[in-house]
């Protein structure tokens, strides 16, 4: 049904186009929610980001600028945040917990190197998600003394409505199936 080529900015396109139709309700079946890990996206990045200039819906990603990457580079606390195997399986767990705890549907999940997406159901919005997830998972990684650094998430993320069954669909395909050829 999706082309295995379909990239993260293809999705969202499609799925923004949906998000300006007429919705009654104003609740949204789900939620993709994406965010990335310290030091490892920043702004300038080739691959595109947002920043508080660049985040209105609609608005184009911040374009390629080397420079202000390296920039932001030089002002990092310490070396980007990589996870490893059972740091990737502890988060896992722990957004699989934060769900439940909060009855939440969890459609998908999938906890890369260096970036998270989960799709959900929730009532609650995007930015209260985005801080419960990626508080448990940093809590039970230092308690379980798998993570000892200062910083682990990047500030803030991404929460993007899934208006339409056909919406999540097409968002549980991507994390599901596209984040398997991407190597991060």
């Amino acid at each position: 049904m999706f082309s295995r080529n379909l990239t993260i900015a293809a999705l969202f396109v499609i799925l923004s186009v949906k998000t300006m139709e007429y919705n009654p309700y104003n609740i949204p079946l789900a939620y993709l929610i994406t965010f990335t890990c310290y030091g490892t996206w920043l702004h300038g990045d080739r691959r595109g980001s947002v920043d508080s200039k660049h985040n209105q819906f609609g608005t184009p990603f911040l374009e390629e600028d080397t420079q202000r990457e390296q920039e932001e580079y030089k002002q990092l606390k310490h070396s980007p945040v990589y996870l490893s195997p059972e740091q990737r399986a502890s988060i896992t767990q722990s957004i699989a917990e934060v769900c439940e705890f909060r009855d939440w549907k969890l459609w998908e999940v999938n906890v890369r190197t260096n970036h998270v997406h989960v799709v959900l159901t929730s009532k609650d919005p995007p930015k209260k998600i985005l801080r419960d997830l990626k508080s448990r998972s940093t809590m039970n990684l230092r308690s379980s003394g798998l993570f000892t650094q200062e910083r682990l998430w990047t500030r803030g993320g991404s929460g993007r409505y899934l208006w339409e069954e056909d919406d999540v669909e097409a968002a549980c395909w991507y994390v599901r199936e596209q984040q398997k050829t991407n190597q991060q």
